[in-house]
């Protein structure tokens, strides 16, 4: 049984809301725009789990309100789950970011407990269409059964659809979604990033959507501390070698956040999505 500890009142550092924790790069499926370029060969990273502890007990400190885990596929990490239950123990909100490939029976209750939220990635209603860019045969079905799961459980649901092939039906998995029950929903376009980059592409911060360090940052497999998941070009320090606070308080924090372009505001797709997927914050969710 967790014991809930009050959350912190003090005003966030550098404004930072939301905490994006990477805490793997293995996953089930190869996407073919996935921002990590995960796997299942790849590895868990150089963080160890009393690294990842050490960071969620700093970001409950400093008055951060929610922590995001992803991968990868988070759920993969063999410390997954305590990793959720201290960060609740701490007050904190807690959003687990799966492909939702596979559940388990017993983590559907964790999934609903108060204060907890879970998200996927959708991208077609056409079976062929999304296991083409999850790289898993069957990963529609298998994704689709557990949303549904969800949704019958009461679990607090978003999806992200990210627009990604030409003609991609993503309309047509929009509707799907919501026939499913499914309410907050978020689509974006696809992001020069990981495998999504071509050949030769430099990264630009210029390819954001202008909120990385904007109430927001992410701690990568490795340490690294960036300004989103999406924004991992651009570390501004590893919280193997400084605190949390002194990175974020930093002066290599505060030049990333001035060199990130503002964001485009009422955009919409296909111009622009409002706010990056997966490293979306709930209170941008385009209405």
């Amino acid at each position: 049984m967790t014991t809930l500890i009050e959350p912190p009142t003090r005003e966030p550092v550098a404004g930072i809301q939301s905490l994006e924790l990477e805490i793997t790069g293995k996953c089930q499926l190869t996407c073919t725009h996935c921002l990590s370029e995960s796997s299942p060969q790849a590895s868990h990273g150089t963080m160890s789990p009393e690294d990842w502890r050490a960071v969620i007990i700093d970001a409950a400190g400093l008055g951060i309100r929610t922590i995001q885990l992803i991968g990868g596929e988070p759920t993969v990490h063999p410390q997954w789950r305590g990793f959720a239950e201290l960060g609740l123990s701490l007050g904190l909100r807690v959003e687990i970011y799966s492909n939702l490939f596979h559940v388990a029976p017993d983590w559907w209750d964790l999934f609903a407990r108060q204060g907890v939220t879970l998200a996927t990635s959708y991208y077609s209603d056409e079976p062929a269409e999304h296991d083409k860019i999850t790289g898993r045969q069957g990963s529609y079905v298998r994704t689709r059964c557990n949303i549904r799961g969800a949704v019958n459980r009461g679990v607090t649901l978003r999806a992200g659809i990210v627009d990604i092939l030409p003609g991609q039906r993503v309309a047509q998995a929009r509707a799907e979604l919501e026939s499913m029950g499914v309410q907050r929903i978020n689509t974006d376009r696809v992001r020069a990033v990981g495998r999504a980059a071509l050949p030769g592409w430099k990264p630009t911060l210029d390819e954001m959507c202008g909120r990385c360090t904007r109430g927001r940052a992410a701690v990568l497999p490795n340490g690294d501390l960036a300004g989103c998941v999406l924004s991992r070009d651009f570390p501004a320090g590893n919280v193997r070698e400084t605190r949390l606070a002194d990175l974020l308080g930093g002066e290599h924090w505060a030049q990333l956040a001035a060199s990130v372009p503002l964001p485009v505001r009422n955009a919409c797709t296909p111009d622009d999505s409002g706010d990056c997927d997966p490293a979306n914050t709930p209170s941008c969710d385009p209405q």
